[in-house]
């Protein structure tokens, strides 16, 4: 458990002092920052006795994780085969110019950020975005419009 004077206990709330809980206590600080800010890796590296190499290379393996800031909505195109081949990236397009930013990238205003997802497991639906945890499917270019971005 925490102890007085460690840093940024809050993050370790819940997590005892093994290497172990790496990922969740990741997890935990990507909640609530919507990225890894470089302090918090260096803390948890200094909580769990891990070398700050080996924090990062966690935080750089896993995609969900992220190490710059990502929008308050996160918009996710499926570019999976069925996806694909039913208009995924034309939806990229189309989003990008509603959304005002490139595939990857995270609006001026911090709102959105738009990214691809290799599959997500709704290929009858295809082609599909998810604009937080809502699924939309059947999409085409026309019909981003009426999305709530």
């Amino acid at each position: 458990m925490p102890q007085a004077g460690d840093p940024n206990t809050a993050a370790f709330e819940g997590h005892e002092r093994d290497p172990r809980e790496l990922l969740p206590i990741l997890l935990g600080i990507q909640a609530r920052h919507r990225y890894l800010p470089e302090g918090e890796l260096r803390a948890a590296a200094h909580y769990l006795s891990l070398p700050l190499a080996r924090v990062f290379q966690v935080a750089s393996f896993y995609r969900a994780l992220s190490l710059k800031p990502k929008g308050e909505t996160l918009v996710r195109v499926c570019c999976g085969t069925a996806c694909h081949l039913r208009g995924a990236p034309q939806l990229i397009g189309g989003l990008e110019g509603l959304l005002g930013l490139r595939l990857g990238g995270t609006s001026a205003d911090g709102r959105h950020s738009l990214e691809s997802v290799n599959c997500l497991g709704a290929c009858a639906l295809a082609p599909v975005v998810t604009i937080g945890d809502e699924v939309y499917g059947k999409l085409t270019p026309d019909s981003l419009k009426g999305l709530p971005l």
